[in-house]
């Protein structure tokens, strides 16, 4: 459940012809950041740059998984409370690595697991050390305790506000993929933060088409039904911007 996924990147297939944005209406959707403040501070003058061409309603949507892995998970979360470009409407979506770390809040045991993908470097990030050797029961609920003195509460609103989904025209933007069993309005918390396989390889129509993180490609990953845009920026040092307007789409 908690593995790395990394599959390259397949022949693109011809997207939904008619997928769209409404007229007037520019979206920014950015991909899995993972700690990686650098290429978001790098990213945002991007998109304040070339925000200013727009003449209508701006709009950016973050894809999920702001931390773990990377160093800065604090900072990159006071980077989108605090400096996001100015202008754009944010849209703040959950990834499952925000659901670690909030579970982990909750129930210290799920360190075990979430360590084993990242978790460590978040909680450090907020000057809690993780030091090498067996994490007991005693000593998760220490590193936990440390944790939630350490956090502050406007990160804590920030995660626990955190959304699913969000729907803009023709598209449907959520941190994973949507479970093709089901119609999109059943879809399952853990499906649209958690799933890969079943997933990535339908051709179903979804209704909608569909824009993810999650599973990391070398380059967006566009096919017919979805367009994936994790692209690794923790080890690979590209952060993906898909750029939604009309029925037009290209990347920063």
């Amino acid at each position: 459940m908690f593995s790395f996924f990394l599959k390259s990147t397949p022949k693109p297939k011809p997207m939904l012809s008619t997928a769209s944005v409404p007229y007037g209406v520019r979206v920014y959707v950015v991909g899995d950041i993972h700690g990686r403040l650098d290429l978001l501070q790098t990213l945002h003058g991007k998109i304040r740059e070339d925000s200013e061409t727009a003449r209508g309603e701006r709009i950016i949507v973050y894809i999920g998984d702001y931390v773990d892995r990377g160093d800065y998970s604090k900072g990159v979360i006071d980077e989108l409370l605090t400096d996001s470009p100015p202008g754009l409407s944010p849209i703040y979506l959950k990834g499952n690595h925000e659901e670690a770390l909030l579970n982990f809040l909750e129930h210290p045991e799920v360190a075990r697991d979430w360590f084993s993908f990242g978790g460590d470097a978040a909680v450090m990030s907020y000057g809690v050390p993780v030091l090498p050797g067996v994490l007991t029961d005693e000593r998760l609920c220490e590193i936990q305790a440390a944790f939630r003195n350490a956090i502050p509460d406007a990160h804590l609103r920030f995660l626990s506000d955190l959304r699913l989904r969000y729907e803009i025209g023709d598209y449907l933007c959520v941190h994973a993929g949507v479970n093709p069993a089901h119609p999109l309005h059943r879809q399952r918390p853990e499906d649209l933060m958690w799933i890969r396989d079943a997933f990535l390889y339908s051709d179903k129509l979804h209704g909608k088409l569909i824009i993810h993180g999650h599973s990391i490609t070398d380059e967006p990953d566009i096919q017919k039904n979805r367009i994936g845009i994790d692209t690794g920026a923790y080890f690979s040092n590209r952060l993906t911007c898909l750029i939604l307007e009309g029925s037009t789409y290209r990347f920063l």
